[in-house]
């Protein structure tokens, strides 16, 4: 879709505390729209927004795992500012550990966040979206929704299922004039990977070693990422405004080398496993015996 010519476009933002999301906010304040915007503080996103006309801002303190919240939010965004016009699905925050040390209540939190959560914001929208016969839908995965590296199990299981879920709504709403693509960015300079937005292992396993290496490093990495969140943000916008997005937009030169080198991996496993593949195929001879 293009924005809306006769009046301002609204968009409706999830994550926006700090980072990516509260950098989006920013910009898409000065562009003169309307922002809906859920937090995990009001009074930190405000406060971050010194400076900036917030007249166009509708902040919420939403528990994006409650649908009621979210629906409540939704309906009251629509009543202040009418048709919602771009979605963006950005809240999220990073996890480290072995697949073998991630408890339960850890696993199902991450889902609610990043899986369920997202849920409950298409089907408050959707409805809204598909009567207006417009919209843009974007989500927020990663790089690693499209590999994974050791002790991100929980994360990529994460953005995985979000991939899985974005591809199947693009096809379902393809004829309705909604539009859906998922941003896929690489490393970036926000507070990702800081203790406030990354969670580790409660208790580790000492079988891995290189899930331990991998958290070190990743915990050491803040302020050396190739990625800036300012430039993320305004490709964010592109996409929602050019009316040309793909379903599948990496950001950054560190995520398309990693995409890359995943389609490579593979096309080896495919060619690999190409001779055993067929052989599960019912043969024509063995239906007419």
């Amino acid at each position: 879709m293009t924005h809306p010519t006769d009046r301002p476009a609204t968009w409706f933002i999830t994550g926006t505390s700090r980072g990516l999301g509260l950098e989006l906010v920013r910009q898409v304040l000065q562009r003169g729209d309307n922002v809906a915007a859920t937090t995990r503080s009001v009074e930190r996103l405000t406060a971050a927004l010194t400076g900036s006309d917030t007249s166009r801002l509708l902040p919420f303190e939403v528990d994006l795992a409650d649908e009621r919240q979210v629906s409540a939010a939704v309906e009251e965004v629509t009543n202040r500012f009418g048709a919602l016009d771009v979605v963006v699905n950005n809240a999220g925050y990073g996890f480290l550990a072995a697949v073998e040390e991630v408890t339960d209540a850890e696993a199902r939190t991450m889902f609610d966040v990043q899986v369920f959560g997202v849920w409950n914001v298409l089907r408050a929208v959707l409805p809204g979206l598909r009567a207006a016969g417009s919209g843009h839908i974007i989500n927020i995965s990663s790089i690693l929704g499209l590999t994974a590296f050791p002790g991100w199990g929980l994360y990529s299981a994460g953005k995985f299922a979000l991939e899985g879920l974005t591809e199947s709504l693009a096809a379902e709403v393809a004829d309705m004039g909604i539009d859906v693509t998922l941003i896929e960015p690489g490393y970036m300079r926000t507070d990702f990977l800081k203790p406030q937005s990354l969670g580790v292992a409660s208790a580790t396993v000492a079988a891995y070693p290189s899930v331990r290496e991998m958290t070190a490093a990743h915990q050491a990495m803040p302020g050396t990422q190739l990625g800036d969140p300012v430039r993320a943000a305004t490709a964010i916008i592109t996409v929602a405004t050019t009316g040309t997005a793909v379903l599948h937009q990496v950001l950054g030169s560190d995520s398309l080398s990693l995409a890359e080198g995943r389609l490579a991996s593979l096309r080896a496993d495919l060619d690999a496993g190409r001779e055993l593949a067929v052989t599960t195929d019912i043969v024509a001879d063995e239906l007419s015996a």
